[in-house]
């Protein structure tokens, strides 16, 4: 690969590939090319422990043969004849199902956005090398911290073609700078850890080392004297890193494929509150600069804002092709996709801020929990059912108080998104973002 940037020969080999598929009898067929290029220097006390680029360029083809439907990954062009007979092949004999197929040209994009996501900028190794050791020797400056778990600092361009045999053409790449710390405060039994993360669209939007290496240190030290409690009932505010995963719970629970199964707690919930009064969520594919912006989805069709939830009130389902057809409905330009298969999903999705300050959610907890850290994945997305592994700091009288850990917190994702109360410190920094988010009445399971 001479240079990441340049897609051009993508471009012609993935229309190529579907010519070639309809040329020796497919009906419908789609190619893509999915590009990844990333490179990274991970630095521990002060000596760079590991330096790694990847590159690739991975291809897949789709055929259609009627309701037959087949695909083929690998990553050799010179092989289009011999992926094109086997996915051919694997289609004659694949069962029929009624839902495959490639879009309507009138659900195409006809006009890509132009979502700046591509910084040109191209840090070598050595540049990645000196970003990672100056966090890690600041984090380690810190009062308090007493050793290192690393810092790393990368640089990746990321993107795909796609081409489809009912006239779709389309390429995009987004560039994405990361830096992350992990700072070790205390000693022996007593040692305590946390992290820090930024990641960017462009170079100049990604936080410090400064910044990342000091909050690093600071989360590590707070947790410094941790202890478990006695189990209770009582208020869990969500710092915003862990608010984020309810987010994504909800995604998963909306997922058109799912819906179509029936294995969602939220089947039957269209259309209703399900949130409290006043809450709204927005997935946005089209913001300037997102983490994950596209001008198109995985089948070539627009991906426009569309808000999830209007006060309270769930309005879509997330959608590609497949699941809005088993549905009887139209795509929402959702599809994700990955190599050959194709699934709803979100993009830049977030969780409206509210009116309150975070210190005014914890002013008026007596008794709870304010969690800044979430282990496991106890999620049912069936029955709603939800327990997670946590820590964070104990709030009484509407105060934080010591720093615990070893707690479980657990509901049912129905009754958390009806009583979830976000705060006004929204930030854009994930892909998924919330604000501090306030649940009352959550199981708190201590000793």
């Amino acid at each position: 690969m001479s240079d990441p940037l340049d897609t051009s020969t993508l471009e012609d080999r993935a229309r190529q590939l579907v010519d070639k598929a309809r040329a020796a009898g497919a009906d419908a067929a789609d190619a893509v090319v999915v590009r990844s290029v990333s490179q990274s220097a991970d630095a521990r006390l002060g000596k760079i422990e590991e330096m790694q680029r990847a590159e690739s360029d991975d291809l897949s083809l789709r055929v259609f043969v009627g309701k037959q439907v087949a695909s083929v990954s690998g990553n050799d062009f010179a092989a289009m004849d011999q992926i094109v007979d086997r996915a051919l092949a694997m289609a004659r004999v694949a069962p029929e199902d009624p839902y495959a197929g490639l879009l309507d040209a009138a659900d195409l994009v006809d006009e890509k956005a132009d979502l700046d996501l591509l910084d040109s900028g191209q840090p070598n190794g050595e540049a990645l090398a000196e970003r990672a050791l100056e966090t890690e020797a600041i984090m380690l400056e810190q009062a308090g911290v007493t050793n290192s778990g690393g810092a790393s600092a990368g640089w990746g361009v990321g993107g795909m073609v796609l081409a489809t045999s009912s006239g779709f053409s389309g390429t995009y790449l987004g560039s994405r700078f990361s830096l992350w710390a992990t700072a070790i405060a205390g000693e022996g039994t007593g040692m305590e850890r946390d992290y820090d993360f930024s990641s960017a669209v462009y170079e100049a939007d990604l936080d410090a080392p400064e910044t990342i290496g000091k909050r690093a240190a600071e989360r590590a030290v707070a947790r410094l004297g941790a202890r478990k409690i006695e189990s209770t009932k009582g208020a869990v505010v969500f710092a915003p890193r862990c608010a984020r995963y309810l987010l994504g719970h909800l995604a998963g629970a909306i997922n058109g494929a799912s819906i179509a199964r029936g294995t969602s707690f939220l089947k039957d919930r269209l259309g209703e509150r399900v949130f409290a009064e006043g809450v709204f969520i927005h997935d946005d594919p089209e913001r300037r600069r997102g983490l994950r912006s596209r001008p198109f989805d995985g089948e070539g069709a627009r991906c426009g804002a569309m808000t999830l939830v209007a006060d309270g009130v769930l309005k879509t389902w997330l959608l590609d092709g497949a699941s809005a057809r088993e549905l009887g409905l139209k795509t929402n330009g959702r599809a994700m996709r990955s190599g050959s298969t194709s699934r709803p999903g979100t993009t830049n999705l977030s969780l409206a801020p509210g009116t309150e300050s975070p210190e005014a959610l914890v002013a008026g907890v007596e008794r709870g929990l304010y969690v800044t850290d979430l282990i496991g994945h106890g999620v049912n997305l069936v029955t709603g059912d939800y327990s997670r592994g946590a820590a964070g700091f104990w709030i009484e009288d509407g105060e934080l108080r010591e720093p615990v850990a070893e707690v479980t917190i657990a509901g049912n994702l129905t009754d958390i998104f009806a009583r979830m109360v976000p705060a006004n410190d929204f930030k854009y920094r994930f892909g998924t973002d919330a604000p501090t988010v306030l649940v009352e009445d959550l199981t708190i399971a201590g000793r």
